[in-house]
């Protein structure tokens, strides 16, 4: 693999409902990995902004999709991939890859057409470049579905990617 494996194949700096889903079918994409704590809505929440909705309903229109979550709570997971009427995982200890290798395998893609998506550098984008899969990495969530203003763990982890050496974009 050529890229730092703490680097993202794509930072757009956005959240996930402004994520423009073209450009993700540009790039050869077949499915997409989603994480959901602060990526489909804010911590400790379960109901979902109506633009992650929106959002995800259109891209299941062209890509297939699942939910992939470290939060061990199958019982909050499982809500938040009910009301999306989609699979998940959750207790998925990103980012190690054996549960994430289930997943692939059930998608039935190639690495390459699958991206994973979500807003940690050391879990997401880090298990999604173990697996040579596309990788995004998106701003935190707010309920109203816009940028998190407090991402002090996100811009503390761009940090130590850098330090370890990984390519600022």
């Amino acid at each position: 693999m050529s890229q730092h494996w703490l680097q993202p194949n794509w930072e757009p700096g956005l959240t996930l409902p402004h994520l423009p889903i073209q450009h993700l079918l540009d790039q050869g994409l077949q499915a997409l990995i989603l994480d959901v704590d602060r990526t489909l809505l804010p911590g400790r929440e379960i109901e979902l902004p109506l633009s992650v909705t929106s959002w995800v309903k259109e891209a299941q229109r062209h890509l297939l999709l699942h939910l992939f979550s470290n939060n061990p709570s199958r019982k909050r997971i499982g809500s938040v991939a009910e009301q999306l009427d989609l699979t998940f995982t959750c207790s998925a200890a990103k980012p190690r890859r054996a549960r994430l290798r289930k997943v692939l395998n059930q998608l039935q893609c190639k690495p390459t057409e699958i991206a994973i998506v979500g807003d940690r550098i050391f879990t997401d984008v880090l298990a999604g470049n173990r697996l040579d899969l596309y990788t995004v990495l998106v701003r935190p969530l707010r309920a109203d579905g816009y940028p998190c203003n407090n991402n002090r763990v996100q811009r503390l982890e761009q940090k130590l990617a850098a330090w370890l050496g990984a390519p600022q974009t």
